[in-house]
């Protein structure tokens, strides 16, 4: 019964979460966000590649 009763909290819990991250996909923390796309210089728009600098001075955007 104990069993019953701790499996219908967990899965109760899960679906709490489930909606609260459908309806406030924001609320993620920028840790588990996606980014837009692959990062790129703010100043000459090359890709950077394991580098938060670019050659020409620009830093990622």
């Amino acid at each position: 019964m104990l069993v019953k009763v701790i499996i219908v909290f967990l899965g109760f819990m899960a679906l709490i979460a489930f909606i609260g991250r459908a309806l406030f996909p924001s609320a993620l923390p920028r840790v588990l966000r996606k980014r837009p796309g692959a990062p790129r210089c703010g100043r000459c728009g090359r890709y950077l590649i394991g580098e938060k600098t670019c050659s020409c001075g620009g830093r990622a955007k």
